[in-house]
């Protein structure tokens, strides 16, 4: 099976995973590395236009790492993490996905 893109994570996607448990990061990188061969929306799911959500279940908590295309190299599908939440509610919280349109934005001004 073929891999259909690479991932990067900024500070904000780093900063969040550093913060939680060890065994819920794995499971979190194994779900990401999964999602990367298969499309599973159980697993990668849009959220907006331009944003997607890495979708984890650990030990009774719903966690979620924010992310989006970079699809200007034609060679290689990038995926970029911007930053991550434990999931209290039914409702992804706007202000979160705002945070990872606003990453995204500066994530291209940058480039």
């Amino acid at each position: 099976m073929d891999k259909k893109f690479e991932i990067i994570f900024l500070d904000d996607a780093m900063e969040f995973l550093d913060e939680i448990d060890s065994k819920a990061r794995k499971k979190i990188i194994y779900n990401i590395t999964k999602a990367s061969y298969d499309n599973d929306p159980k697993l990668f799911k849009k959220l907006t236009k331009s944003i997607w959500e890495f979708r984890t279940l650990y030990d009774k908590k719903q966690y979620r790492l924010f992310a989006f295309w970079d699809k200007k190299d034609k060679k290689n599908t990038l995926v970029v993490g911007t930053n991550g939440i434990i999931k209290k509610t039914q409702k992804t919280p706007k202000s979160e996905i705002k945070k990872a349109k606003d990453l995204m934005d500066n994530y291209f001004e940058n480039i």
